[in-house]
């Protein structure tokens, strides 16, 4: 039996069953399957010193505990991270996944608990099926638990431009359980739409509307547009500008989290070989409180890439 790539990759997610067949071809399954599949992860461990004695008062930023959780002052082991992935190839129909799950203290603060169980400690950070259409230049789905589409920042220690969060990056979402397409207009140009359960990143979650007398649930919606510069731009090649929004409930009770986060991004290549210069702005608007607590933020960063990989 000949199976076609979009079978081979719902069957390795687990989407799809395949019927009995003969072990010749369950083998060949099997192999298609593991070809291009990679296994991947990183420890990520620091250390953190507070000068001065204030330090049962540390900014409540993402994955810094206060108080007997704190990281301040001491040894800490992040997270353990384990990712297993098929990604698409070039062909049309393309089809793969991936598969990301953290272990320590940073795993349980991502706060992707669900009903298969989270021990503190654990949490899902992605796990998706990835499968292309060929419309136009192609579009690319996930379809599963993925990463936002905003920020400037990422969840991943070793690709975020400093050690700490910013107060930016404690104040977006962090990852989505639904589908998303992103589409490649041209080399210098994309755009993503999704829709997900909720805003917030618990796997399994739904948000139910404020009018509790519609029995249907609320979805989340994302959007963003990316611009790259070309590499025919000399020094300024692959310079990038990213605007965004993801919009919907966070709760799971009648008119709780009803948000809409904004996003925009720019990061700026430089005459200088590996240094790069970047801004950002999030501005967070709650639809439904009785007090005016709109959240903007700014953030400026710069990078140096001592060595090429």
């Amino acid at each position: 039996m000949k199976l076609q790539k979009w079978t081979v990759g719902l069957a390795a997610a687990g989407i799809v069953t395949i019927p009995s067949l003969m072990q010749a071809q369950e083998v060949n399954m099997v192999r298609t399957v593991a070809e291009g599949t990679t296994l991947t992860g990183y420890v990520d461990v620091a250390a953190q010193w507070n000068l001065g004695t204030g330090n049962a008062n540390n900014p409540a930023y993402s994955f810094n505990s206060t108080g007997a959780g704190s990281k301040a002052d001491g040894f800490n082991l992040n997270v353990i991270d384990l990712t297993l992935e098929k990604p698409l190839d070039e062909t049309p129909w393309a089809a793969g996944y991936k598969v990301e799950v953290g272990f320590g203290p940073d795993a349980g603060t991502l706060a992707t608990d669900s009903s298969f169980g989270n021990a503190g400690d654990v949490g899902v950070r992605q796990a998706y099926v990835s499968l292309r259409t060929p419309i136009g230049n192609g579009i690319d789905w996930k379809i599963g638990v993925f990463d936002t589409i905003i920020g400037y920042e990422s969840t991943s220690g070793p690709n975020n431009p400093n050690y700490t969060r910013s107060y930016g990056y404690s104040s977006e979402p962090t990852t989505h359980e639904g589908i998303l397409g992103t589409y490649r207009i041209c080399d210098a140009a994309s755009v993503t739409v999704g829709v997900a359960n909720t805003f917030g990143p618990v796997v399994g979650s739904r948000a139910v509307y404020p009018d509790v007398s519609r029995s249907e649930y609320t979805k989340t919606l994302l959007a963003a547009a990316t611009l790259t510069a070309p590499k025919q731009w000399g020094w300024l090649a692959d310079s990038s500008l990213t605007v965004g929004l993801v919009s919907g409930f966070s709760g799971t009770t009648a008119g709780n989290g009803n948000l809409t986060h904004y996003y925009g991004g720019a990061t700026l290549a430089t005459p200088v070989a590996g240094l790069k210069v970047g801004a950002s702005v999030d501005y967070r608007h709650p639809h439904d409180s009785a007090v005016k607590d709109d959240t903007w933020v700014y953030g400026v960063y710069s990078s140096y890439q001592a060595l090429k990989s």
